[in-house]
């Protein structure tokens, strides 16, 4: 006899999963942060961006495992006989969706080890970002963004500039905006397959497309990062070689695994919450939300555990205006104004 599972997490429902999406980004962010910056007791100096990379791969791809065997969801991927053996295999969407899967994963992770870009900063960047092409997204795809939608789109661009009059604002580097761009554009084109193949009445549906997504997501990160690091060639792949060997045999290579771990959890719970059958001006606050408060409170650990520079004022201002769109966004569909 097959003993019934006795927890899932898609039981707890959106909100239930946007908590969980806010109990490990607070982490994983914090984690990020203090490695990146040497804040942890012992560090002389703080581990490169790229260096981070491997093992927190290596966190990422042990989570979804972990994930996907407890929730019993691995009969749900498509699969395909090559030469007599049935392998797991997503269709071409799910699999484009995962490589966009793939670069949020590691832009995110490198977003926090930029230097003289606060947690705060940069969040305002990409979660206001994603808010924004929230509604973009359901005009694409044949749904009318309502009045509350464009006021939270307003409220998010005023966001952006209240964090760019910082006098510091403008310091982002190229390569930080390289990689807010990377990751808002892989947004961009995931939640448009979510919209186009899944978010529907039928559960299992959404669900196969979640598990052949994590599927390819973080598996490929992790072999991308082997082949760049067999590489090796400059300074960007030395440091992803380095997390594959020094890195990985040191004393704080189990923080970095956690980190991967705790980044896994906000993919799998983040994955959940986009792919609810509401429209993305609903699903994307929700998402959106949680991170914005999870990065506030780790600049705030930060600065209370490591002694860390306290957020400028004009960024938590932009993280309450997030915060206020989001209210706008949401409120009325919580009293019942459900976008069909």
């Amino acid at each position: 006899m097959v003993s019934k599972k006795v927890f899932s997490f898609t039981a707890l429902g959106i909100w239930g999963c946007a908590f969980g999406y806010f109990i490990c980004y607070w982490p994983y962010s914090s984690l990020t942060k203090a490695l990146s910056k040497g804040l942890l007791p012992g560090m002389k100096e703080g581990i490169p961006s790229f260096e981070l990379l491997p093992i927190s791969a290596i966190g990422a791809v042990l989570g979804m495992i972990f994930f996907l065997t407890v929730e019993g969801w691995w009969k749900f991927a498509g699969r395909r006989k090559i030469f007599g053996i049935e392998i797991l295999c997503p269709n071409r969407w799910t699999f484009m969706s995962g490589l966009c899967s793939s670069l949020i994963i590691a832009t995110t992770t490198l977003s926090y080890t930029f230097p003289g870009v606060s947690i705060v900063f940069v969040m305002l960047l990409m979660r206001g970002g994603v808010l924004i092409i929230a509604p973009i997204v359901d005009f694409l795809s044949k749904r009318k963004p309502k009045w509350y939608s464009l006021v939270g789109l307003a409220l998010s661009f005023l966001s952006l500039l209240v964090a760019f009059s910082n006098k510091g604002g403008y310091n982002i580097t190229l390569a930080c905006a390289i990689n807010v761009g990377i990751y808002l554009f892989s947004y961009f084109v995931r939640l448009r397959f979510m919209s186009k193949i899944a978010k529907s009445d039928q559960e299992n549906a959404n669900t196969r497309y979640f598990v052949e997504e994590q599927l390819v997501a973080s598996p490929t990160m992790l072999i991308t990062l082997i082949i760049i690091a067999f590489i090796d060639c400059g300074q960007g792949m030395h440091e992803i070689r380095l997390g594959f060997t020094e890195f990985l045999f040191s004393k704080y290579a189990l923080y970095g695994l956690i980190l991967g771990l705790f980044s896994s959890g906000t993919g799998f719970f983040g994955g959940l919450i986009l792919l609810d059958k509401r429209e993305n001006t609903y699903c994307v606050p929700v998402n959106r939300c949680s991170s914005v408060l999870a990065g506030v409170l780790a600049s705030y650990s930060l600065m209370y555990f490591f002694h860390d520079k306290t957020p400028e004022t004009s960024e938590l201002i932009g993280a309450g205006l997030i915060v206020l769109a989001i209210l706008f966004l949401t409120i009325p569909t919580l009293f019942g104004k459900k976008s069909k």
